[in-house]
C-alpha cells in the first residue's frame, strides 16, 4: 500500500484495458489520478469504481491526437491537484495491414494515437514537471512490436518502434537538462484488452484463435490488464529511481524465443 501516496498522475486510455487498470492500482495505492479517454460512459465508471474503492480520480474527455486537448488536460490536473508527477502515456490503437496493402489513410491514424499522442503527452509533461522539486515519471506504453514485427501490423510495428527510441531520446534529454524527471518505456505481450478482442473478431473465431495466442507464450497463457499495471506501478514509484531511458518487457516469454 502507498507505493505512491501523494503523487498525481494522469493516465491516458484509462476509459479501459491496460488504462483502467493502472488508473486502479495507482489509485489504490495512494495516488491521485487524473484519467482521460475519448469514451466518457466507460471513463467515468472507472472514476466511480476509484472513488468507491476510497481512491481519489477524475475524469476529462481527450482526444490525445490534438495540442490544444493536451494543454487544456495538464492545465486542469495542475489546477487540480497542484502538479503532475506522474504521466501514463497508454492511448492506443492498432489497425491491420501489410506493409504493402495499408491504405496512407490507416497509417496516419494509427501514427497520429500512437506516436502523435505519446510525443505530445511527453512534451507537455515535460513542460509541468520540471518545475516540481519532488521526483517525477513518464510511463510510455509501446509494445513487444517495438521489439519483433508482425507482416500484418505494418503501421502498429512502426509507430510502437518509434516510441520505444523517442522515450529514450526524451529520457536523455531530461537528465541532461537537470530535470528530476524519470522517462521508461513498458512493452506488453499478447494482453486480453478490448483492443486484441477485436483485432481477433475481425481476424475470426475468437475462442480458437486466443487459444492459439495462449500457446505462442512460454508461460503458457496471455496477460492480462493487472500485469501491465504492476510493471507501470513500479516505474511510478520512486522505487525505479535509478531507472531512466530504459524498457520494461512484460510478455510472459514471448520475445525470449
Amino acid at each position: 500500500m502507498n507505493r505512491v501516496a501523494g503523487k498525481i498522475a494522469l493516465v491516458t486510455g484509462g476509459a479501459k484495458g491496460i488504462g483502467a487498470a493502472t488508473a486502479r492500482l495507482l489509485a489504490s495505492e495512494g495516488a491521485r489520478v487524473m484519467l482521460t479517454d475519448m469514451d466518457a460512459k466507460n471513463g467515468k465508471l472507472v472514476v466511480a469504481e476509484i472513488k468507491k474503492a476510497g481512491g481519489d480520480a477524475s475524469f476529462l474527455t481527450q482526444d490525445v491526437t490534438v495540442e490544444k486537448d493536451w494543454e487544456r488536460v495538464i492545465k486542469t490536473c495542475v489546477k487540480t491537484y497542484g502538479q503532475l508527477n506522474v504521466i501514463v502515456n497508454n492511448a492506443g490503437i492498432g489497425i491491420a495491414g501489410t506493409a504493402e496493402d495499408t491504405p496512407l489513410e490507416d497509417w496516419h491514424k494509427v501514427m497520429a494515437v500512437n506516436m502523435d499522442g505519446v510525443f505530445l503527452g511527453t512534451k507537455h509533461a515535460i513542460r509541468a514537471m520540471k518545475k516540481n522539486k519532488t521526483t517525477n515519471s513518464i510511463i510510455n506504453i509501446s509494445s513487444i512490436e517495438a521489439i519483433i514485427a508482425d507482416a500484418g501490423l505494418a503501421a502498429y510495428n512502426a509507430s510502437k518502434a518509434g516510441v520505444r527510441n523517442f522515450t529514450k531520446s526524451a529520457a536523455l534529454h531530461c537528465a541532461a537538462s537537470g530535470y528530476k524527471i524519470r522517462v521508461n518505456s513498458v512493452h506488453p505481450g499478447y494482453i486480453w484488452t478490448p483492443l486484441v478482442e477485436g483485432h481477433l473478431k475481425k481476424l475470426g473465431d475468437v475462442k480458437k484463435l486466443r487459444k492459439d495466442i495462449d500457446a505462442m507464450h512460454p508461460i503458457g497463457h496471455m496477460g492480462e490488464p493487472d500485469d501491465i499495471a504492476y510493471g507501470v506501478l513500479y516505474l511510478a514509484s520512486d522505487e525505479s529511481k535509478f531507472v531512466t531511458g530504459s524498457e520494461l518487457v512484460i510478455d510472459g516469454g514471448y520475445i525470449a524465443r
